[in-house]
């Protein structure tokens, strides 16, 4: 029962919107007070421990004037604790009886917070620096392909649950529950041409899956593996063999419209700027 029970939770913090929902006959109900436990539109709500939360917002690193996102904000618990760090904080959730209970609870809080009534499906949340939920596999599953198209460096923290293939860059123990966190990776798999100052180009082939990544290069005619890839966010970094002057150690940005830029280090030689292009 207690894994079961475990299955079923989702939780979260805040957000700002409509008094009702679309067919929905009464207004909320400002002396409501939430149940643990009680149905939601896919979950049951179960509120985030504090200690969980701040874990969550040390994690993604959640900085002044940052747009942090609470996907089912719930109480606004999470919401209203970023923007007591100074973040422009908005929520998001379905049940209009917790948005009018978290607009409460931010004012109480003496802070702004933007909790909005609404499907996390259907909302916008594309510009956030951050986001962080507390949902279900499926539903975090289901939201993945979402997040992988906001714009690489994005933060996102989910407690307790993950995101399928999708493996996070690190995972906290906070008193026998995990928070979880992901850095949104650039889109870089393809075929690259990269040039380096005073070099002919390079051919590289970069294979991707999610944030990590192989490839190889083509270099006087032979085919070399990169060594040493790393991508996280949008800062991609690989070593190249078989250069005229040794081992060149590429460190640069991707974006996900197919350009890259950065610098080129070899043994004993300055560092030279690069750029590519994906074909």
């Amino acid at each position: 029962m207690q894994l079961l029970r475990r299955q079923l939770i989702a939780a979260g913090s805040a957000s700002l919107l409509l008094p009702l929902l679309p067919g929905c006959a009464t207004p909320p109900r400002e002396d409501f007070k939430p149940v643990v436990g009680q149905a939601g539109k896919d979950v049951i709500w179960v509120p985030t421990p504090d200690a969980v939360v701040e874990r969550m917002l040390d994690m993604a690193e959640v900085k002044r004037g940052e747009r942090v996102v609470d996907l089912g904000s719930g109480d606004g618990k999470i919401a209203i604790a970023a923007a007591k760090r100074g973040a422009r904080a908005r929520g998001i959730e379905f049940n209009p009886d917790m948005v009018a209970l978290s607009r409460r609870n931010a004012r109480e809080a003496g802070v702004e917070v933007d909790f909005a009534q609404g499907d996390i499906f259907q909302a916008d949340f594309s510009d956030a620096d951050v986001v962080t939920l507390y949902l279900l596999p499926n539903l975090n599953e289901k939201l993945r392909p979402i997040l992988l198209d906001m714009k690489p460096g994005t933060r996102v923290t989910s407690h307790q649950f993950t995101m399928g293939p999708w493996t996070p860059d690190r995972t906290d123990d906070v008193s026998g529950r995990d928070a979880h966190l992901w850095i949104v990776p650039a889109k870089v798999g393809g075929t690259w041409t990269v040039r380096v100052e005073g070099e002919p180009p390079l051919q590289v082939e970069l294979r991707q899956q999610f944030q990590q990544l192989e490839g190889d290069a083509l270099v006087g005619g032979e085919r070399f593996a990169l060594e040493l890839p790393r991508l996280r966010g949008p800062a991609i970094r690989f070593d190249v063999r078989g250069g005229p002057g040794g081992t060149m150690r590429f460190e640069g940005t991707a974006d996900n419209g197919g350009r890259m830029d950065g610098m080129v280090a070899t043994a004993g030689a300055q560092p030279r700027r690069f750029t590519a292009t994906r074909s």
